[in-house]
């Protein structure tokens, strides 16, 4: 009988320990990033997302197609949050947290704050959209191998990925 409950208790923590590894996201192939800033006027912007990287695919074909809503990100919703009520790109939205879609476009990204925030990125329903607003996207400075987003304090937002730029603000 003690052998079965020693044996028992040895294979409850080893599939504890597995479980444990399997989600941690730091060893994922895309792995998690925070951009935090605390703003000019006060409100404090965070995004919390997974970094996908390019791979020498073709960002609006073979990842992030064009005219397509996408998940701005790998793994769980990309995370957008403000600690106070902000404009974005002159349109309102409440403080809170909100999943990041966007539409990619060779000549304009939607940027789409969605009320659904705890999911899989894959998962995505129009109807649940707080906002959305229209961007010019840029030719980066460099290559960016990882998805990163940069905030500054002035409100710019980033999102640098391969040769493309797509900034909106936040103030």
């Amino acid at each position: 009988m003690k052998k079965l409950f020693v044996l028992t208790l040895i294979a409850g923590l080893f599939t504890t320990l597995t479980s444990s590894a399997q989600d941690d996201k730091s060893k994922r192939v895309s792995p998690p990033a925070i951009a935090k800033e605390t703003l000019a006027s006060g409100a404090v912007v965070t995004i919390d997302y997974s970094q996908p990287s390019v791979k020498g695919r073709k960002i609006g074909a073979d990842i992030a197609p064009y005219g397509k809503v996408w998940r701005t990100g790998a793994n769980e919703a990309t995370v957008f949050e403000t600690s106070k009520d902000v404009k974005v790109e002159g349109k309102a939205l409440a403080a809170g947290k909100y999943g990041l879609y966007t539409i990619p476009g060779e000549k304009e990204w939607t940027i789409i704050f969605n009320k659904t925030w705890k999911q899989w990125g894959t998962d995505y329903t129009e109807a649940d959209d707080a906002i959305r607003v229209a961007v010019k996207p840029g030719k980066a400075a460099s290559a960016t191998e990882k998805m990163t987003f940069k905030i500054e304090k002035s409100g710019k937002v980033s999102l640098l990925w391969g040769n493309v730029v797509v900034p909106f603000t936040v103030k």
